[in-house]
């Protein structure tokens, strides 16, 4: 009965203080989540639940409901086919941490205790998995990262290790950024990066690619703390160094800062920003404004709508069309989000038919003994196995650049 009034309370409190632009998401969670326990009152079957801890109500974020859509959008699929365990269906259930890592453990606590919980999905930030980890362990809580790239989510030391990731990885961003760098000529970079974990995970990916490499050279190292209002001294320091390019380690807000200051400085101090990704997990675009087009800036991914072949992409396009008007490649926001979640809930079908039951240590072990899987992104052979917790390897890489309406085209 508490589950249930806490259920109705957030449905309530998302009609009531959602920005407009989450109203679809929260509309179609609710006919997700209405036609799942339809499906199990027909076949009196109690649903089998999923969690998502992300960062919602974050000023600026669109990666949590990116995330959020991506696995309605696959639990919508998964059920109108039967569900999981005989005819049981999915239901998902969210909690917002705001990026703040102590909300992050408290919602972990609480959703560890919830009966027949299957697993929690992560959302964009890496410093609050990492500050998840010990509670992970200790309730022996599954949990998918569809987003979040710090080394240490996965290189844990759990022993069994509960986490399985679908996403970019630290070691393998920094030397596909550094190595991107030196293909164009940028013989010397300077790493600006975020005072946080996932600043430091990407500073020792990069020291480890560049200790085996002598080019490029690192012109030197800046830090910046969330929400610095300016970039521009850490910028400037770099260039003072001898940084023919920026490897750049963000969020949008604080990305969008750097750009303006960056574009209204004279065209030949302008140097080419090549960034990680966290700059797609809001409105980046947005809050630069024109000055994105005066400056050289391309960002990692992993995957590119337009680039997934059209066969392979029109069913899930199919369903996102019905629950949220996303309808066309270039409508999909936060695109590495929605589908590494699309993938993620699959593939988590198929572990939890596999093991027969809700018992997420059998799940757990299901998940390391899939074979192939046709996904959105691409096929694979085996998306998880026995110490390898990582779906994802270098060649799913790609650098994309933001057109004006916001989508991202690849550039390789």
């Amino acid at each position: 009965m508490f589950i249930a009034v806490l259920r109705l309370c957030r449905s309530i409190f998302l009609l009531l203080a959602l920005p407009l632009g989450a109203l679809a998401t929260a509309a179609a969670a609710q006919t997700a989540g209405e036609l799942g326990r339809e499906l199990g009152r027909e076949l009196g079957r109690e649903p089998v639940i999923l969690a998502l801890d992300g960062e919602f109500g974050l000023t600026n974020s669109t990666s949590a409901e990116a995330i959020e859509r991506g696995i309605l959008t696959a639990i919508d699929d998964i059920n109108r086919q039967g569900g999981v365990l005989g005819g049981r269906p999915l239901e998902l259930i969210t909690r917002e941490h705001r990026s703040i890592s102590a909300r992050g453990i408290k919602n972990i606590r609480e959703l560890a205790t919830i009966p027949d919980l299957i697993a929690v999905f992560g959302g964009r930030f890496s410093p609050v998995v990492i500050e998840q980890l010990p509670i992970l362990e200790q309730t022996r809580t599954l949990f998918l990262a569809p987003w979040s790239s710090a080394d240490a989510i996965v290189d844990n030391g759990m022993e069994p290790n509960y986490i399985f990731r679908l996403s970019l990885r630290d070691s393998l961003a920094m030397p596909f950024l550094l190595k991107r760098a030196a293909d164009r000529g940028l013989t010397r970079v300077g790493l600006l990066l975020t005072n946080t974990a996932w600043g430091r995970s990407n500073l020792e990916a990069a020291n480890r690619y560049l200790a085996g490499h002598k080019v490029p050279d690192l012109a030197g190292t800046a830090w910046y703390n969330w929400r610095d209002r300016s970039l521009l001294d850490k910028y400037q320091a770099l260039v003072e160094d001898g940084a023919q390019a920026i490897l750049l380690v963000a969020n949008d807000d604080e990305a969008a800062v750097l750009v303006r200051e960056v574009a209204a400085l004279p065209a030949q101090q302008r140097l080419p920003i090549l960034s990680h990704w966290g700059v797609t997990g809001g409105d980046f675009v947005g809050q630069a404004g024109p000055a994105l087009s005066e400056v050289d800036f391309t960002v990692i991914q992993t995957v590119s709508p337009l680039r997934i072949p059209p066969d392979r992409l029109a069913p899930v396009l199919e369903t996102a069309g019905r629950l949220f008007g996303i309808r066309r490649p270039e409508d999909i926001v936060s695109p590495v989000g929605f589908l590494h979640a699309y993938d993620l809930t699959r593939i988590l079908a198929l572990a939890i038919d596999r093991a027969g039951t809700t018992d997420r240590a059998a799940i757990r072990d299901a998940l390391e003994q899939l074979g192939p899987y046709r996904g959105a992104i691409r096929d694979f052979d085996r998306p998880f196995a026995p110490g390898r917790h990582e779906a994802l390897g270098p060649d799913d890489l790609l650098m994309a650049q933001f057109r004006t309406d916001g989508v991202l085209v690849p550039v390789d």
